[in-house]
């Protein structure tokens, strides 16, 4: 299933990157604002940051054991700890998920690309009246009802993704993400200073930074659970993969807190971009899933609207931000079922990554048709871009979490466990004892909790 001659991350530096690229995505920058702005602001943020110690790092752990024990792709990485039927198939959910998740993750990504370009040639800044938002809904709801507009954005922004995946680990995914990470971290910090000097800063400051409890509720802590899975893009088969091509010398929670806390803090930072905005707007912080293509580009023209080259600089390097964060969790999504397809089936690289590429297209193509012509188009009650979401955040991941923690605490030999994470007994051996004990004792019951949470049932 594997090669003797098997790619591999040349440097930690690019593991790093790479999987902080992985983790680092829409998720952080668009959905974590929208998440924190409907459930109390720094309340939810504390409860997030709990859920990140609990499950996020120990969840991770798993998953760089799991795919650096195996050396090989996810859906096969489970076989070589256990030959019991179910257990040793697990990792073809995570196949399945990451490559479902894919195929409409790259229409918002299409989406993201229209509004760099959008933004670029000045369209967002002629269209902004004070205190309408009429133009932004109506080139919003415009582009993604049409049929081409999307489709052509949607295919730019998955070539882009072929020829990183078809280039291999070293030359396509390690170099690009030593590129683009440190470039994504540059443009946060100087849309963090631009946006800090916003009239509404302090406002967004204390949003951020001051909790208030009496808002929170089982809803709010469900949702925080939810976005810290979904951030750190834990059980899509990415973070598996990826410590697949992992040096026996990596620590690997090491590496798990290095990244979530990257990823914490590349959330946080859009929240210090995008609230004083939104203040400085008066624009409602509970805005919801439109924020980034109607409130925001109208929020950055209101917050800086007496420097126009500055709203302009502001509005462009969001985008570009965007595009960024899209492309190395996409980059990441995409390696899943290449690597799948490249070691199951034997054939050259760059073949199952068009394979990939040509599936890709053809729902992804279903998925943003379903916002216009096909739109009569239902699964359940939904389109098949609501129903594909529904489906792989809510009850695919979830479960596939279940499964992990259970497998790696009870099934799994606790002593293979810990020689391995602590890379033959060289490295501390309480922080792999402390992982080991949240995967068998906390894990498992919070996340079938926010798995019955989100469907309703408690």
């Amino acid at each position: 299933m594997s090669s003797p001659s098997r790619a591999s991350f040349g440097s930690k530096f690019g593991i790093i990157m790479a999987a902080a690229g992985s983790a680092v995505g829409l998720g952080n920058i668009w959905r974590f604002p929208i998440e924190t702005g409907q459930n109390g602001g720094a309340a939810f943020i504390l409860i997030y940051i709990i859920a990140i110690a609990l499950l996020g790092v120990p969840l991770m752990v798993a998953e760089f054991f799991i795919g650096r024990h195996a050396h090989t792709n996810a859906a096969h990485a489970y076989k070589k700890l256990s030959s019991h039927p179910f257990w040793s198939n697990i990792g073809f959910i995570g196949v399945l998920g990451g490559s479902l998740i894919l195929c409409y993750y790259v229409v918002v990504a299409g989406w993201v690309l229209k509004y760099m370009f959008l933004s670029l040639d000045g369209t967002l800044s002629t269209l902004f009246t004070p205190g309408d938002a009429s133009g932004y809904e109506s080139l919003f709801g415009n582009f993604v009802s049409s049929t081409w507009s999307p489709l052509i954005f949607m295919v730019l922004f998955v070539l882009m993704c072929h020829f990183a995946i078809a280039a291999g680990v070293r030359k396509g995914i390690e170099k690009l993400s030593k590129i683009f990470m440190p470039a994504l971290f540059v443009i946060l910090v100087v849309l963090v200073g631009f946006s800090l000097f916003a009239p509404g800063a302090q406002e967004g400051l204390s949003f951020l930074f001051h909790p208030d409890f009496s808002k929170l509720t089982t809803s709010s802590v469900l949702s925080a659970i939810a976005q810290a899975f979904y951030s750190l893009s834990l059980c899509m088969g990415c973070l598996c993969t990826y410590a697949s091509y992992f040096g026996k010398d990596v620590n690997i929670i090491k590496s798990a807190v290095s990244i979530s806390v990257i990823d914490t803090l590349v959330a946080i930072m859009a929240g210090l971009i995008i609230f004083p905005a939104v203040f400085s707007a008066g624009i409602s912080p509970q805005s919801g899933p439109s924020l980034a293509f109607i409130a925001l580009p109208g929020a950055f023209q209101q917050a800086f609207g007496a420097v126009p080259a500055v709203a302009y600089i502001v509005s462009v390097l969001f985008y570009a931000l965007l595009v960024l964060a899209a492309l190395t969790s996409a980059i990441s999504l995409y390696e899943v079922p290449t690597a799948y397809i490249h070691e199951t089936w034997h054939i050259r690289r760059r073949y199952a990554a068009l394979v990939v590429t040509a599936v890709c297209l053809m729902l992804g193509t279903v998925c943003s048709l379903s916002m216009g012509v096909l739109g009569d188009m239902h699964i359940f009650g939904k389109s098949v871009f609501d129903f594909l979401d529904y489906f792989c955040t809510t009850i695919m991941m979830p479960l596939s979490g279940v499964f992990i923690a259970i497998f790696l605490g009870w099934v799994v030999k606790r002593d293979i466990f810990m020689d391995d994470v602590t890379n033959g007994c060289t490295l501390r051996t309480t922080p792999a004892a402390v992982v080991h004990w949240l995967l068998r004792w906390v894990a498992p019951v919070l996340l079938f909790a926010a798995f019955l949470g989100v469907l309703g049932v408690i």
